[in-house]
């Protein structure tokens, strides 16, 4: 029989398979468990009201005539339907599905999947509502048009609190969000990049104070230049990283100065910032980059041979190695290991040191809700960044366990509540809080939103996956990989 808490995957399958086959077939396990589970719910989301109904005529309170004073009143002041409504504590998750994890454009409904999954993480693990908005950016000519995005979001800011983009394509993600962190009074957050960004330096961190190296010291390549990559370049730079000792490539080759591919081109500005920053000696390859390198960030095409074991071979003593394109990583752990690597963290949970952006959407976007923040700054991200980190570190961190998982309940109310400090700092809140409010609300919200989840899976309105589901699709993986 299957456990149905899936603890531990390694034990689905047999001893012998080998690491290459048993990652595999965990990943179409995953896959195919996934479809099964999907169709079984119909779904992972619903909407339930928060409000008791004690007899009919709290209806007419809940509703009309008493409604009325509701409404005027949020006309008098707007800022009063944070509290009056559910804007307060209501994250939109808006995409135009065109980089739907790794599997690119998957058309205006296949992002559903995903940004309902965003939706269920920041409900049980930060308190948050949140709702998948899967939109069509597509103009006449068929070509996706990032002004639609931004125009739905501006008409749709005064029903949330705040805007989680996801999966958006590149280039277009980039003047999405720019434009819309200044346009709209409330946070607009793009969790592919920031979020990536703000959990990837929070590994860092901690990874660089075992390895006993400092940010501004260590040479750093990052394979990929995408909204993730570049995110995280941005944010490490902001802190204390040292331009010249950093590397970036594209598909194209390493970003410089003499890339006039990338100056000439208005949507590429991310990228010609950093151009004209990192790279100096502009590194011919990632081969020569990466001699003596004490960083490699890749985000870039799944493996597991994008980056090469003779790479890894010539990095610095205690290199560390983030390789986290998903599903399968530019190189598997394990090889990383055989070739020196002292630390390697991954996208994926069934290997140590997941770079997850769940351990940070969910806290950081609590916190900005409960102070009203109007933005999500860089200063915010990266007190977030520090936050992780900091709370890993004081429980106890190990080469192979360098940042808390989403197991961890009080990472996320911790964060939470530095990061309202950060907004509360710089002018960007509505409301001040002192940290201990923030904490105990955030944790308050927390346990009540996983205390629903355990009522509903005990009381049967959430039913139990059958076993059949679970071992179909374990036999379809087992039968994959032969």
């Amino acid at each position: 029989m299957i456990d149905k808490s899936l603890k531990n995957l390694d034990a689905l399958f047999p001893a012998d398979l080998g690491e290459d086959k048993k990652a595999h077939a965990k990943t179409l396990f995953l896959k195919n468990l996934s479809l099964l589970a999907h169709r079984y719910y119909g779904g992972k989301m619903q909407t339930v009201p928060k409000c008791g109904i004690y007899g009919f005529n709290w209806f007419n309170a809940w509703y009309t005539p008493g409604v009325s004073m509701i409404s005027t009143t949020i006309r008098d002041d707007n800022d009063t339907s944070f509290a009056l409504s559910n804007r307060g504590n209501l994250v939109a998750v808006v995409s135009d599905s065109t980089r739907v994890l790794g599997d690119g454009d998957c058309t205006p409904p296949g992002g559903l999947g995903v940004m309902e999954g965003k939706a269920m993480l920041m409900k049980y693990l930060g308190g948050v509502d949140a709702t998948a908005l899967c939109i069509d950016s597509r103009s006449k000519d068929g070509a996706h048009d990032p002004d639609k995005i931004i125009e739905f979001v501006k008409m749709a800011a005064p029903s949330f609190g705040a805007v989680n983009l996801e999966d958006i394509s590149q280039p277009n993600c980039f003047k999405v969000l720019d434009e819309l962190r200044e346009a709209c009074d409330i946070p607009v957050w793009h969790d592919d990049a920031q979020g990536t960004a703000c959990i990837t330096l929070a590994g860092l961190l901690n990874a660089l104070k075992l390895a006993g190296k400092k940010i501004g010291d260590a040479k750093i390549v990052l394979l990929g230049a995408g909204a993730a990559n570049t995110t995280i370049a941005r944010l490490i730079l902001a802190d204390g990283g040292d331009p010249a000792k950093m590397i970036i490539f594209d598909s194209k080759g390493s970003l410089h100065k003499d890339r006039k591919d990338i100056e000439g081109d208005k949507r590429e500005y991310r990228k010609w910032e950093l151009c004209k920053k990192t790279n100096p000696g502009k590194a011919a390859s990632e081969a020569d980059a990466l001699k003596g390198a004490d960083v490699l960030i890749a985000l870039s095409k799944p493996g597991p041979d994008t980056v090469k074991r003779e790479w890894i071979r010539s990095m610095a003593e205690k290199s560390i190695v983030f390789c986290c394109a998903n599903p399968v990583p530019e190189i598997w752990p394990y090889a990383a290991k055989e070739e020196g690597a002292f630390i390697v963290a991954t996208g994926r949970g069934d290997f140590p040191n997941q770079v997850n952006n769940s351990v940070c959407f969910p806290g950081i976007l609590k916190g900005a809700l409960l102070v009203r923040a109007r933005k999500i700054t860089d200063g915010m991200a990266i007190r977030c960044a520090h936050s992780i980190a900091d709370f890993s570190e004081k429980r106890g961190i190990t080469p192979d366990n360098i940042i808390a998982t989403m197991e961890e309940t009080d990472v996320f109310a911790v964060e939470a509540a530095d990061v309202a400090m950060q907004a509360i700092e710089e002018g960007v809140s509505r409301v001040k809080l002192s940290w201990n409010e923030v904490h105990a609300q955030a944790q308050t919200d927390i346990a009540a939103s996983r205390a629903l989840v355990t009522d509903m899976m005990k009381q049967g309105h959430i039913k139990e996956p059958p076993q059949e589901m679970l071992q179909e699709a374990l036999d379809a993986a087992l039968k994959a990989v032969g």
